[in-house]
């Protein structure tokens, strides 16, 4: 059974092999958020992620025997990556299965931990059917990525390492999948001080544990596309369950916009990061979705595996948001000296012009004409009607491009 001391046995148990992670004050999202915020790193963590804690914790907890037959897991994520480096630290085989749309990026880092990699099924529910046949074939033992009691006490240290860090800390927001991190957080703080406010932060598109919990049972949900998808957890864990039901006090939920903005201000107020799950936490924050003010608020940032592509794509919508990137279409004559003319107005008016491409053949393209495709980069939103209303005004009719 699952308990503090159990957590405490936990921490001895990875000492010098995971890292006891920084926690870092934020005066500009205190401000923000009317609170005394303070930043659980944990996508500073080996591997990206919490998920080396627990995962490590499991594997240790194993007899010689179990650890010679190795151990096996299915995951398209953090969870892969935790149990193969685990694996690698104690030198038993380990086989992660990953469904086959699974990024590159996280097959090849999975596959440096030293972990043998099956690529199997469309989804990830097959790749778990075809990982649990393949436990019953070898005998390796499967190691869960929530619903497991050793999974869960390690998890819990990062609740030990909060609690030490801010001893006087009055609430705590932690994203929410599955449950095991949230569960051993929970449990690690409220035995010692239930004072402490422990608040999950769920992706709107998948609130599994929230209508559970509404629900007073498991409940499976229909899952929607997230950039949170390291906590898109369609059903939650019934151990992660019933403790959360006990130690948790409430669970919120926050849109894709939300996550995306919130990890585009970590990335450049802070510096830090920081994937979609891990964003959640501090989105509940910052848009006010808690009923938090003027508390010591810790958010954990659970993870920073973030595909290289996607944090373009985060940049670029966040700087549509604010302002700061327009991309639009007006027509020109196809004769030297007209492309300079619009340039120049630009260029007056202060924008940096990214992107510039002429287009001579199309639907809206007449003979002698081209149409003239421009990203700028602007100050805000004020700055962008400036510079189009100066284009409009000599005559240019312009097609903004969402």
């Amino acid at each position: 059974m699952i308990s503090l001391q159990s957590i405490l046995k936990a921490r001895e148990n990875m000492k010098g092999i995971v890292h006891a992670t920084p926690l870092d004050y934020s005066r500009t999202l205190s401000e923000l958020s009317c609170n005394e915020v303070h930043l659980k790193l944990e996508n500073l963590q080996k591997t990206g992620s919490f998920k080396v804690r627990g995962s490590y914790n499991k594997i240790i907890s194993l007899t010689n025997e179990e650890l010679q037959k190795g151990v096996i897991a299915a995951s398209a994520g953090n969870h892969a990556q935790g149990v193969a480096y685990s694996s690698s630290m104690l030198g038993i085989p380990c086989t992660i299965v990953m469904p086959k749309g699974a990024p590159l990026s996280k097959v090849l880092a999975t596959k440096g931990y030293g972990a043998n990699v099956e690529l199997q099924g469309a989804v990830f529910d097959e790749a778990l059917d075809y990982a649990k046949e393949m436990q019953k074939e070898t005998g390796a033992t499967f190691v869960h990525a929530f619903d497991d009691e050793a999974v869960i006490a390690g998890q819990g240290t990062v609740g030990l390492e909060i609690l030490e860090q801010l001893p006087d800390l009055e609430a705590v927001l932690c994203p929410v999948g599955g449950g095991g991190l949230i569960a051993g957080v929970a449990m690690a703080i409220k035995e010692q001080k239930p004072s402490v406010r422990i608040y999950g932060v769920e992706a709107l598109a998948c609130p599994s544990m929230k209508q559970s919990l509404q629900e007073k049972k498991l409940i499976t949900v229909d899952s929607m596309p997230t950039m949170a998808d390291g906590i898109a957890v369609k059903r939650p864990g019934e151990l992660t369950f019933e403790i959360i039901q006990r130690y948790v006090d409430d669970i919120f939920c926050v849109e894709e916009m939300e996550i995306a903005r919130t990890m585009l201000m970590l990335l450049e107020r802070n510096k830090l990061l920081v994937e979609g799950s891990g964003a959640s936490s501090l989105a509940s924050l910052l848009y006010h979705k808690t009923p938090l003010q003027d508390k010591k608020v810790v958010s954990i940032l659970s993870g920073g595996n973030v595909d290289v592509n996607f944090i373009s794509r985060i940049i670029e919508h966040g700087m549509v948001e604010s302002g700061r990137y327009v991309h639009f279409t007006t027509t020109i004559k196809d004769k030297p000296g007209h492309l300079q003319k619009v340039l120049q107005i630009i260029s007056e008016m202060e924008a940096n012009v990214l992107h510039v491409y002429l287009e001579r053949i199309g639907i809206k393209v007449f003979p002698g004409y081209a149409q003239l495709h421009l990203s700028l980069e602007t100050k805000d939103k004020a700055h962008i009607e400036a510079v189009l209303e100066g284009l409009k005004k000599k005559g240019y009719e312009i097609e903004i491009v969402e």
